[in-house]
Order: C-alpha cells, then structure tokens, then sequence
C-alpha cells in the first residue's frame, strides 16, 4: 500500500431480518370525561405495555379503565398471552363512536400510534360489545351502534396488513337477530372482511359475564408461542380456555354447527375438555380467506417478505438489485414452505419470484419504487396468490 492511501472496507446491507411475531396484542379501551387524566383531551390516549396481568393490578393508572377491559387484560395472559399494548383512548362518550367523522376523529391519534408499532398483530376492542343494539322481529331489521367502529378497525387492519381484529358479540344479541346482523355486516365493504372474526357467545367465569375477545386472543397467542417460529399456522380452535367457567348460552353441537356456517365462531362445551372456541372463520366470502390462518399465514408471509426488502430502498435501482432481491425472497420463501406455510415445495411450480425488468418498468424506477411479482398458495387457500411486493410501496395482491 502506498504511503497517504487508505484502503476501506464497506459491508454489504445486513439483509436479515428478525421473523415477524404474530401474537403481541393490543386492547383497546376507552375512558370517559369523568376518568381523564388531568389535561386530557378527546382523542388523548394513555398506554400501558404489559407482560403479565400483575403489571396492570400494581399499575397507578389502572382504574382509568372499565372492568371488561381490565378483565380482557386478565384472560390474555391467563391463556398463553405473552405481551400486550394496553390504549385509553379518551371520549367524551361512547357515543362519539356511533358515526364515523366522530369515530375517527377520536381515533385518529390512536391509530396513528398504531401504525409505528408494526409488531402489535392482533387487536380487540372488550368495551365495543357493550354498545346499543336494537332489533325488530316485525321487519328482522338489526341496528349496533359497534358497526362503525368495528368498521375502521378493520379498514386499519387490513392498511397495517399484518394485524387481526378479534370481535365480540353485541351484548344481548341471540339467535336469529345475530345472524341477520352478521349477514348484513360481511356484505358491507367486503374487501375488510378477512381481517377480523366473530366471537359467540359471551363467558362467565363463576358469575362474572364478560366478552370473549381477551380470552379468544390469549388462545391465539399462546397457540402460536406454544408452535414456534411458526404457530400462525395453526388454526386458533379446539383449545380449551382457561379462566372460564361456561358460556352465556350453551350450544349443541347442531346449533354450533348452524352458527358457524354463518361465519360466526361459536364457543362450546366439550365434555371432559372444558369450554373451547369451536369455530376459526374469518368475516370474509372469499374463499381464499374463509379460515383465520389462511388470512394470517398471508399477513404474516407478507410482513416478512416486506421487512427483509426494506433495506434496498436507498439502493441503486438496477439488474443486480433485482436478481439479488429475487435470490432473497425465493430463499425466505423456501424456508416457509419447508416449515408448511405454503402449499407445495417445489420453488418454481409451487411458489416463485420474479424481479426483472418486466416488472419494474420504467414509470416504478422513477418513482424510486422496485417491483418484485411472488406467487404463492399460502395453506388453506384454493388458488396461487399473485403478489405485486413493491419496495417503498404497497403490495397489491390479486388471485390466479
């Protein structure tokens, strides 16, 4: 080396990227004018993060929310939960959140928390199943006052992609009623469907009655911590939940069967098992996302792929970008599909990428975006997925 030169070694971009976790939740509740913190306004909102339902009893902040919400905080980790982001969103009353410029206008500032904390995968929200509902059996006409905000919070849902909403039940809502409720909501802006399911019915522990959403959501994680690195697998069902004594109502197996071909979950007694979630169907009627773990394998596939591409965005847009970014994914991809989470294992035929200049023509290149084209059949789905996976953008997902 001569003398006065320095020779430096640059890295290559860290393209690792830890696996995406699909069981940390996030509760949802709400505290009313009379319970504000000092200074508070509408739309203010206090978060807890919390590892154990201890944390939350020795919290000085604790009793800022309502009995269901402190109690959904109790069954999460009573069944398997592992970490939760506890919100209270300040309101001046539920009704605030009957009609949507009231709704999100109140949770605008949540959910723009919400968006930079990518790891939160499920949400549920105990205090919504409260809500007014009113039926007719003269016209079979339901009304719930929960609609709009179950609404955003699947719009949210399916914008974050890798997030899921769990739902309750309107209070009081039975029978007949709750189905011509449910058909009604599935066919209302379908494409947010399969991002949530529904919950029936509510569960009591001794004479406690309370939603099923905390308890339902600690299933989910405890499943998926229980099957690691890849519980989502898994279907949330046929477990027994903990903390429960019976349900509200109590199903045979006839009447569970009924409910859940109207994409309702129902939650039953099985003898010598206890009180188990029957059911594990999405709100959706597409027949790719009619089960839970088909829509969540996908969010999960997704987010990961998304993750492990983020470090190209500053990188020269070019032929050697793409054949690494394709070598890349159809790596991330071979591990999923040895793990099971695709159907099929031959890279190819079974699952593919292509980042070339057929997709990334020169409009996207000008836009600072990269374009990668996956196609997939994550398990449970009946057709290839076609993905367009844009590096600084959105993914587009289409069938074939």
């Amino acid at each position: 080396m001569r003398p006065g030169i320095t020779v430096q070694h640059s890295a290559l971009p860290d393209r690792s990227s830890e696996l995406v976790r699909c069981d940390i939740l996030g509760i949802i509740g709400f505290i009313p004018r009379g319970r504000w913190p000092e200074g508070a306004s509408a739309g203010d909102f206090v978060e807890i993060v919390l590892r154990r339902a201890g944390d939350l009893a020795q919290h000085p902040d604790r009793f800022l929310f309502a009995k269901p919400v402190r109690r959904a905080v109790k069954g999460f980790f009573a069944n398997g939960g592992d970490v939760a982001h506890l919100f209270g969103v300040c309101i001046d009353s539920m009704d605030d959140l009957k009609v949507a410029a009231g709704a999100l206008g109140v949770l605008s500032p949540l959910l723009d928390r919400l968006r930079s904390e990518e790891d939160i995968a499920l949400l549920i929200v105990p205090e919504a199943a409260y809500m007014r509902c009113t039926y007719s059996p003269r016209t079979g006409e339901v009304r719930a006052d929960v609609e709009v905000l179950y609404d955003e919070l699947l719009a949210h849902c399916r914008e974050m992609n890798n997030r899921f909403l769990i739902m309750d039940a309107p209070q009081g809502l039975h029978g007949d009623a709750l189905v011509s409720w449910v058909r009604g909501f599935r066919d209302r802006m379908p494409e947010n469907r399969s991002y949530g399911a529904l919950y029936y019915p509510w569960l009591h522990d001794g004479d406690e009655l309370f939603p099923p959403s905390g308890v339902i959501a600690g299933s989910y994680a405890g499943l998926e911590l229980s099957n690691r690195p890849f519980g989502v697998i898994w279907p949330p069902a046929n477990t027994p939940l903990r903390q429960v004594t019976h349900p509200e109502v109590e199903l045979s197996w006839a009447e569970a069967g009924a409910v859940a071909d109207e994409a309702i979950n129902p939650i039953v007694v099985q003898a010598g098992r206890g009180v188990i979630a029957f059911g594990a169907r999405t709100l959706s009627r597409e027949q790719n996302f009619r089960y839970i773990n088909s829509r969540r394998v996908l969010n999960m596939v997704l987010e990961q792929l998304r993750r492990d591409t983020q470090w190209a965005v500053f990188e020269t847009n070019n032929p050697h970008l793409w054949d690494v970014l394709e070598r890349d994914v159809l790596l991330r991809l071979r591990d999923f599909a040895t793990a099971g989470l695709l159907t099929g294992g031959m890279a190819g035929q079974d699952y593919s990428v292509k980042c070339d200049e057929e997709t990334n023509l020169p409009a996207l290149r000008d836009a600072g975006q990269v374009n990668l084209q996956v196609r997939m059949r994550p398990v449970g789905t009946v057709e290839h997925i076609v993905v367009d996976l844009r590096v600084g953008g959105d993914a587009t997902v289409g069938g074939v």
